[in-house]
């Protein structure tokens, strides 16, 4: 598998992973692996199952059997649990904090450990995620920490979610994301972190144009 072309996008939520990776993928015509998507899946089925978010063993038994897949839509990608798209219903604030929350179980982390690695598949694979280059793929040859300021993730979010209809508050997002970058980075399993060997690069300023660039400069020096 390690012949496989790959490169990994970690970072904190509203750095623009999504978008980069999403744009990286359909340049290069590689898969997409979009693992954030799976603990929310997770979340979004435990949450209408009503597992207790901190049932290890519930979490991780339900992790072996959901059914995803993932399929481009031409501008993007749809989230699919069992057929139905509930890209957007992932998106909601409850269901981020409770994947945030869920991620940190070690039990729910061994379970989708080898469902994440199968996505690494011919002729290449794009992987996002915030242990996709110290954990998941740490032989990736090429790895990126995506990173912006606070003030301007939660902007970024504020806009998103205003245009799907959601009423939010930049104040309340912003604490939220603040919160869940303070859980992420100071967990025990898998540390939201830069891998030793990933160019960091802070988007706060850049367009989504100028980071897909950057990379696009990092993969032909690293890529054969």
């Amino acid at each position: 598998m390690s012949h496989i072309n790959l490169i990994t996008i970690d970072g904190p939520s509203g750095s623009g992973k999504g978008t980069v990776c999403h744009i990286l993928a359909k340049k290069l015509n590689w898969n997409l692996l979009d693992s954030g998507a799976l603990y929310r899946i997770l979340a979004f089925a435990a949450l209408q199952e009503k597992i207790s978010l901190d049932d290890q063993e519930k979490l991780a038994k339900l992790a072996l059997n959901l059914q995803v897949s993932f399929k481009s839509n031409g501008t993007g990608v749809d989230t699919l649990l069992a057929g139905e798209n509930v890209g957007d219903k992932l998106r909601t604030e409850s269901v981020g904090q409770a994947a945030s929350q869920i991620a940190s179980l070690q039990a729910v982390r061994e379970a989708l450990l080898a469902r994440q690695k199968a996505f690494r598949q011919l002729p290449g694979l794009i992987a996002d995620g915030r242990d996709m280059g110290t954990v998941v793929f740490p032989d990736a040859p090429v790895k990126i920490f995506l990173d912006a300021s606070a003030e301007e993730r939660a902007l970024r979010r504020f806009n998103q979610l205003q245009d799907k209809g959601f009423d939010v508050s930049v104040a309340q997002i912003l604490s939220e994301i603040k919160e869940r970058d303070y859980r992420d980075r100071n967990r025990v399993v898998a540390p939201l972190r830069p891998a030793d060997d990933a160019l960091v690069i802070d988007s706060t300023s850049l367009t989504i144009d100028e980071v897909v660039n950057k990379v696009l400069e990092l993969a032909a020096k690293k890529l054969t």
